[in-house]
């Protein structure tokens, strides 16, 4: 039994040393430490030894238990090491790789252009105003000369939420909203940038969702000649010192009279070409002088104040100011396309 003991020693220590993982090395472990192992089977012959030899053989049979597990308990450790070894040579980052490149952003040619007019009219003495996107029938077409059932509100078809209250068709409900809470009922000079919706198929010129940046002036003695020269400063600060002007008669319910705002094209300098359609011109904006049923209907006396507003899409202008062929191209963030315009910054 003696002899059987210092075998299986031998035997285990042998196994410990020839491991190559924890694995190997844990089944060693249950191999020859284990309820059903040889050692267990040796001691199990000991009810035939006598009491002196008993004592004998308990003591060598923890001494091999003792030395094979010393002796796995060290290979683990060496194993475990050389895993941790192995993993970190894996994982090791090469410093002297180059790194990767962070491209940085710049702003989206609408935010630039949006920007650019906002501080041309501030250097002028406007405010900015907002308003909410979700708006009430009444500030959107009401207060605004535009009663239920007019005609007029079939040119802008609206997304309505319920029977009073719809997706803002024009930036205009800010100026309504404006002049009413302005409770002094002094001058105003503002302009109101923002997102309006309409219902329209979306197309390289059309667009359900797009910009708006509106201008309103009141105080007395405000003339249409007021009106002209700030769209003059307007056209030629966005499009150039050489672009000239005209306005032409439209119509609009908030305003009387009503213009359209055309500049020379500055493909053909006014000869007429593809893109002003002959004309030598290029529709920009609308405009005129602030109807009196509006202003009355902000509490505003229309024999004391006058004024004049004016409204344009940033979209079309952004078109014709850096030959965009296709609004869609503003909305679809296309890296490539937006990479352009990072010389305008």
């Amino acid at each position: 039994m003696q002899e059987r003991l210092k075998e299986l020693q031998q035997e285990a220590l042998e196994g410990v040393n020839k491991a190559t993982g924890l694995k190997q090395l844990n089944d060693i472990r249950v191999s020859y430490l284990g309820k059903k192992g040889p050692i267990t089977e040796v001691l199990k012959g000991m009810g035939k030894l006598s009491a002196e030899e008993r004592p004998v053989m308990g003591a060598l049979a923890n001494e091999v238990r003792d030395a094979i597990s010393a002796a796995i308990e060290e290979k683990q450790k060496l194993l475990e090491q050389a895993e941790i070894e192995e993993k970190l040579a894996k994982e090791t980052i090469d410093v002297t790789l180059p790194g990767r490149p962070i491209t940085q952003g710049n702003h989206h040619p609408l935010t630039s252009l949006i920007e650019e007019i906002e501080d041309l009219f501030i250097g002028m003495g406007y405010t900015i105003a907002e308003g909410p996107e979700v708006e009430q029938d009444y500030y959107n077409f009401e207060a605004l000369n535009l009663p239920k059932g007019h005609p007029a509100r079939d040119m802008q078809d609206s997304f309505y939420i319920t029977e009073e209250t719809l997706l803002r068709t024009h930036t205009s409900p800010v100026q309504a909203r404006t002049m009413e809470r302005n409770e002094e009922k002094g001058p105003i000079k503002i302009i109101c940038p923002g997102k309006v919706y309409r219902r329209d198929n979306d197309d390289a010129t059309h667009s359900h969702q797009f910009m708006q940046i509106e201008g309103l002036v009141i105080d007395e003695n405000i003339r249409m000649s007021d009106l002209k020269g700030t769209l003059d400063v307007f056209a030629k600060k966005i499009f150039g010192e050489d672009r000239e002007i005209r306005l032409r008669p439209s119509f609009f319910p908030f305003t009387e009279p009503s213009v359209e705002m055309d500049i020379s094209c500055k493909i053909c300098g006014g000869a007429g070409c593809s893109v002003c359609k002959g004309t030598g011109w290029i529709e920009i904006l609308g405009a005129g002088m602030v109807h009196p049923n509006v202003l009355e209907m902000a509490g505003y006396d229309s024999k004391k104040y006058t004024g004049f507003a004016f409204g344009m899409g940033p979209e079309r202008i952004a078109m014709l100011k850096y030959g965009v062929d296709d609004i869609r191209h503003f909305y679809t963030n296309d890296i490539r396309f937006l990479k352009q315009f990072a010389k305008h910054e």
